[in-house]
């Protein structure tokens, strides 16, 4: 195997591939990446039997071959390299990578060992990958990250003809986010659940287009596969039945709390930064204003007021404030919308244009309240 690259294509295409190499291998060729060269250019690729990711990319192939190196070595090499044309090649059990003055020489891992990628499954449809990244951040704040309980730690996805749902919650805050896709067949009706870390990471490094793929366990082993400009990757689905979270929305809210988003985000990250460890920041809504507190006052304290417009009885409600922060971190609007029943039951965050304006209802976040003492 011989081939000429440009650096910066290179050093993007391992970067990405490794990114999902696993840190403490079970067998030595799953922390490699693969090297494939032929009459279509350079494909990089890595594999974990759970995730695998692979990059196409354009380069001047002398000698067609294969050969599996140290992903995260390559990329800290490549990430390094002089601005100026790659020059790999393979001698024996070696791969001499020359740039400039540069030269290296790594140690080959056993390409027969290498497990094969698994095939992408049919494609399901289309969507832009800025709303596709947009999307999948939004909803990933909310999802679980205790491995124990794996369900938790994914994000669902519901697909119905040309309305895509995506839901993740961790018991204690749920987000929901609806979109708009161009499917395959019309009438589509899937649902997956995906490895939320998994999908956050391949959505905000796709570009253009980007095909989703899923194809469930019923005609073979479930998978998901998204594709974008060369690059492909692939996950395993989680098993197991995701909570009924449609049931948890509340059906209908006592108040309704209009706050500038922006303001509202500094106010909280303020105040709760004399929140103990598991102590909640407190909201008091009433008439034109809201009141966010903090601490007691035999310890550190804080409080500050902010302009707020209140449909509904006053009410005071507390909240973790990492989740809040979270939910409002998440909104693309102006101000945020907040609907409540009691200060015991869950809040609805959505997101709003302004006073009286109608809510943002593609996105939802709702929010369990800690209950306040005495």
């Amino acid at each position: 195997m011989k081939f000429r690259v440009e650096r910066d294509v290179l050093a993007e295409a391992v970067a990405w591939t490794a990114r999902s190499l696993p840190v403490r291998p079970p067998v030595a060729v799953l922390a490699g990446l693969m090297l494939s060269a032929d009459e279509n250019g350079l494909a990089l690729s890595g594999f974990d039997y759970e995730v695998s990711a692979r990059a196409e990319v354009s380069a001047d192939i002398a000698a067609e071959g294969r050969a599996l190196v140290s992903g995260r070595l390559l990329a800290d090499i490549c990430k390094s390299l002089p601005n100026k044309p790659v020059d790999i090649t393979v001698d024996g059990t070696k791969v001499n990578l020359v740039c400039g003055s540069a030269r290296f020489s790594l140690l080959t891992l056993p390409v027969e060992d290498y497990p094969t990628l698994p095939d992408m499954p049919t494609r399901s449809g289309t969507v832009p990958a800025d709303v596709f990244a947009h999307a999948v951040a939004q909803v990933a704040v909310a999802a679980g990250r205790d491995d124990t309980l794996p369900i938790l730690t994914g994000i669902r996805i519901e697909i119905e003809g040309e309305t895509v749902t995506l839901a993740a919650t961790d018991r204690y805050r749920l987000a929901i986010r609806e979109f708009t896709w161009k499917p395959e067949q019309p009438g589509t009706s899937v649902q997956a659940l995906v490895p939320a870390k998994t999908l956050a990471d391949t959505a905000k490094s796709m570009n253009g287009e980007v095909e989703l793929a899923l194809s469930s366990g019923t005609t073979g082993e479930g998978l998901v596969g998204l594709a974008s400009s060369g690059r492909r990757t692939t996950s395993r689905l989680l098993e197991g039945d995701f909570p009924k979270y449609r049931s948890l929305l509340p059906s209908e809210s006592l108040s309704y709390a209009t706050v500038a988003t922006a303001p509202f985000l500094e106010a909280v990250r303020r105040v709760s930064l004399v929140a103990e460890r598991n102590t909640p920041v407190r909201l008091s809504f009433a008439a034109g204003e809201l009141v966010l507190e903090a601490g007691s006052g035999d310890e550190a304290s804080a409080s500050e007021a902010l302009e707020a417009h209140l449909d509904g009885p006053d009410i005071a409600i507390a909240f973790n404030p990492t989740y809040l922060l979270d939910g409002l971190g998440a909104l693309d609007t102006s101000h945020a919308r907040l609907a409540f029943t009691t200060p015991t039951k869950p809040a609805v965050i959505t997101g709003s244009t302004g006073d009286g304006a109608a809510e943002n209802s593609e996105y939802r976040h709702l929010l369990m309240p800690v209950r306040l003492s005495g």
